[in-house]
């Protein structure tokens, strides 16, 4: 589903001539191939799926966040708003992220539900997250709250 998704956009994006949309995209797709090919050489004949292909385009926006805040501190103003643009253009794709309050009330959730109660729980609520909540939580920021919430 999320494949041809992306797929449409490019389309779309050639029609409507729109260089930073079609890169963007062009990039994405590359990925998703690569990944696929690696999936595939490891036993994984249908390749990526979509939670998977969610993953790699969050890993994208948290890598051009990255460079943007690298090109501001260099003074290149012109190459960090080229990387935003491309952010506008991934997250066009993804689920419509958790509030603060709602990755807390998952967390609580998943705690209370498999009854964790030292860190040594955390890879096991991770996980649970993971699976339930694909594409919608920057999961950098959730390993935080998981283990306050734990400790």
């Amino acid at each position: 589903m999320l494949r041809k998704d992306l797929n449409d956009a490019l389309k779309a994006a050639m029609i409507e001539k729109d260089k930073c949309a079609v890169a963007t995209l062009r990039l994405i797709l590359a990925a998703i191939k690569d990944r696929d090919i690696a999936e595939r050489s490891r036993g994984n004949g249908e390749g990526l799926s979509d939670s998977d292909i969610l993953e790699l385009l969050q890993k994208m926006i948290r890598q051009r966040h990255e460079s943007a805040t690298m090109y501001r501190r260099g003074d290149r103003e012109e190459l960090a708003e080229r990387e935003e643009k491309e952010i506008k253009v991934i997250q066009r794709f993804l689920p419509k992220p958790l509030t603060e309050n709602e990755i807390k009330a998952a967390i609580q959730n998943v705690v209370e539900e498999i009854e964790a109660s030292s860190i040594k729980d955390m890879g096991k609520v991770i996980g649970i997250l993971r699976q339930r909540y694909p594409g919608r939580m920057d999961f950098s920021k959730v390993s935080g709250l998981v283990k306050a919430n734990l400790t």
